[in-house]
């Protein structure tokens, strides 16, 4: 690795929140953004460094605005441009506006700037690209705040997975790489032997559909008549983000419990929506080391519509975590066959997980790799912090060969 560590990990994404300072609210905003996006959760995929968030609001000395931005300075810029009446009436700043939009349009996928218009007002700068309509938004200041997260979310991983399909093929444009860029897939796991599993999915599909730019895989419904069901069912499992739907009967369900291990041996991103109303008399031992969201069965009327979003908003960091794990891991030349590179921690079931190189389809067992003659120390690595002892030593003795790093222990040793 010919990269300080630290900058490599910076220089994934950088977040740049743009307000007029004469706009109140707008630091408010942006200590959200900045409070969210250097949570601990995606300072531990980067290697124990914080993802990168500044504010630009203040004018430099003897100008009427901030400092301009450089959009070079990250694998991908993304900035968040908090539109509204100040703004929109100095001429300054709305020159200051047209010269992001214009530098950031010059690289492509590699920047994109976000107007969320707070005010209708805001939309009399002028810029010519698709806003966020804060103004338009239901609920209070927090819902729409938590809304804003969730939109940007889904567009910073759509901005890290345009970026890892340019290091996987990068003798190609952007207009090549258009083709490559497909919306998120959500596989939506349940039982229907309760009476809550398939209401609920269909509850969190339709507001998928009517709400978000995601699209879901649901069910049999999506599988073409003819095809194999299993088949069809694994392959969708293991390209998609998964949300389990655990009700009651969840567990004692063959198919759900396939989903669950199938999504687990692939790591793809993962949350559980709990909504079990009396006894989950299992407990599928493989639903663990995932984000966990309940749903209260006593209070699911009331607060449906925002519980729902919780949950897409839970699996948005998922998705958006995965993503920054996977271009850390390229960009720290994360391409050994002997290493499985695992965004979650690991467990035993991680035993059975598949290597999957970038760009290739050929899956190997880990747990296969102790018994090859030409493999040595077979490792996962995993993000910060590490397991616990106790957890170890479990590992220790179901696979003694198989080493286990935390990521930035293994960043070290490389």
């Amino acid at each position: 690795m010919g990269a300080d560590v630290a900058d490599l990990a910076r220089a994934i994404l950088a977040v740049h929140v743009v307000w007029h300072p004469n706009y109140s609210e707008g630091s408010d905003i942006a200590e959200l953004i900045f409070e969210h996006f250097r949570s601990k959760r995606y300072k531990n995929v980067l290697g124990n460094v914080d993802l990168n968030v500044a504010f630009h609001s203040a004018p430099e000395p003897n100008t009427e605005t901030p400092a301009e931005i450089d959009l070079s300075e990250a694998k991908a810029s993304a900035v968040v441009l908090l539109a509204e009446s100040a703004l929109a009436a100095e001429s300054a700043w709305r020159k200051y506006v047209d010269g992001l939009i214009n530098n950031a349009n010059a690289r492509g996928f590699g920047a994109r700037v976000f107007p969320v218009a707070v005010e209708e007002a805001g939309l009399d700068v002028g810029f010519d690209i698709q806003a966020l309509r804060w103004d338009r938004w239901k609920g209070n200041d927090t819902e729409r705040a938590q809304r804003l997260i969730r939109e940007l979310s889904y567009e910073f991983s759509r901005m890290l997975r345009h970026y890892i399909e340019h290091l996987k093929h990068p003798t190609e444009d952007d207009g090549d790489l258009e083709r490559y860029l497909e919306n998120v897939q959500v596989f939506l796991s349940h039982s229907k032997h309760d009476g809550d599993g398939e209401r609920i999915a269909r509850d969190i599909r339709d507001w998928m559909h009517q709400s978000s730019g995601l699209s879901s895989f649901f069910d049999v419904l999506d599988i073409p008549a003819g095809t194999p069901f299993q088949e069809v069912l694994e392959l969708h499992v293991k390209r998609s983000a998964l949300v389990a739907v655990h009700t009651d009967t969840y567990s004692s369900r063959e198919w759900c419990r396939r989903e669950i291990i199938q999504a687990k041996r692939y790591n793809v991103p993962m949350i559980v929506v709990n909504f079990v109303r009396d006894v989950d008399e299992r407990g599928f031992p493989y639903m663990g080391n995932v984000p966990n969201v309940r749903l209260d069965p006593g209070k699911e009327d009331p607060n449906k519509t925002s519980r729902i979003e919780r949950v897409i908003g839970c699996l948005l960091d998922e998705v958006f975590k995965d993503f920054l794990w996977r271009c850390r891991i390229k960009l720290a030349d994360g391409d050994n066959p002997n290493v499985l590179f695992m965004a979650r921690p690991p467990e035993l079931v991680s035993l059975s997980s598949e290597l999957i190189s970038f760009g290739s389809a050929e899956f190997r067992s880990l747990a296969k790799l102790s018994t090859q003659t030409d493999v040595t120390d077979p490792m996962i690595v995993y993000p910060d912090p590490p397991l616990g002892a106790e957890e170890e030593q479990l590992f220790e003795k179901i696979a003694p060969h198989v080493r286990l790093r935390n990521l930035t222990r293994w960043l070290t040793e490389a």
